[in-house]
């Protein structure tokens, strides 16, 4: 069930914060949940939980890919482990641990990358990842999960803590715009459709999501009716979803705080031309490399804004008609 804030302002409470209170509480019942950091503790919020938690937090300094192998050996313990850095480092950099430690080996791990994106902002290119879900994408039986603001985050940890497998999540750290209203619950694999529309569907996620909204409402003052859909799981794909709405609007637009190559866009498309092919439109990177900046400059540079989108989905719609 999901509720959805008519206003779209920025959330309260950081990103950070959430999860490290959620994993808090769910520590406080479950005593084989640890958490694992690479020398980020400050920056992941994790403070709390280190001081609350000490026998079950472990500061693994900056070695990633040794925190992937500890967690993965944690896991045959029985215990639950949360791996947490910067996307960048918790992607790329231990692509190989997360690939043959944890998943060729079928353990349970989450992995948690934070700052995705343009919400890297002034740590700049090298810290910042346009590329992490498509680098894990391939890596067989993985679940990768991008929450748009806390209550979503919220929701999901929850859930992680009595499932097994496999599981990345990427997450800004701090404040992310307010979409869903406190309570509503989100089911892992299953799109959102948060706005009906009859012309053209916007697939988003994470940080663009609400971009996706404000596109809509663009679109609606020039006589547009655009569907908007939460895709906050991009492996697996909500493939019955994105038939629905290819079927029902005939056009789709992906918006996403990443490389369009092997993201959410690819994603979405090899569902399109699987089940129902349909003009397919995407908002994202493209295929460049980060830098340093504000993240509303950022956010301008790469066309990540509601503009970029709803330009987009007249091309989409106009590709439906010819």
């Amino acid at each position: 069930m999901i509720r959805i804030n008519t206003e779209l302002n920025k959330s309260r409470e950081l990103m950070r914060d959430v999860y490290c209170s959620t994993l808090m509480e769910l520590a406080e019942k479950n005593d084989q949940i640890v958490v694992l950091d690479a020398d980020l503790v400050s920056s992941s919020g994790m403070k709390p939980f280190f001081k609350a938690f000490p026998e079950r937090a472990i500061q693994c300094g900056i070695a990633e890919a040794n925190m992937i192998g500890i967690a993965a050996g944690l896991s045959v313990t029985g215990k639950v482990p949360f791996a947490h850095s910067f996307a960048t480092f918790a992607s790329r950099r231990v692509c190989d641990q997360i690939y043959v430690s944890a998943a060729y080996a079928k353990l349970n791990v989450r992995i948690i990358g934070s700052d995705p994106g343009v919400t890297a902002a002034y740590n700049g290119g090298t810290h910042m990842p346009f590329e992490d879900m498509a680098v894990l994408r391939g890596i067989p039986e993985i679940t990768l999960i991008e929450p748009a603001d806390t209550v979503a985050l919220e929701d999901i940890v929850r859930q992680l803590v009595d499932v097994y497998g496999i599981y990345y999540v990427r997450m800004a750290r701090k404040n992310v715009t307010s979409i869903y209203c406190e309570g509503s619950t989100f089911e892992i694999g299953k799109g959102n459709m948060l706005r009906n529309g009859t012309d053209v569907t916007i697939i988003a996620s994470g940080i663009m999501l609400a971009e996706a909204l404000r596109a809509a409402a663009i679109l609606e003052a020039e006589g547009v009716s655009a569907r908007v859909v939460d895709m906050f799981t991009w492996k697996p794909v909500d493939e019955a979803l994105i038939e629905r709405c290819a079927e029902e609007t005939g056009a789709i637009v992906t918006a996403e705080n990443h490389n369009t190559y092997g993201g959410l866009g690819s994603a979405v498309s090899e569902a399109v031309v699987k089940t129902l092919p349909v003009p397919v439109e995407m908002v994202g990177t493209m295929d460049r490399f980060g830098q340093v900046g504000t993240e509303d400059f950022l956010r301008r540079e790469y066309h990540l804004t509601p503009e970029a989108i709803a330009e987009a989905a007249k091309r989409a719609i106009e590709r439906k008609h010819t």
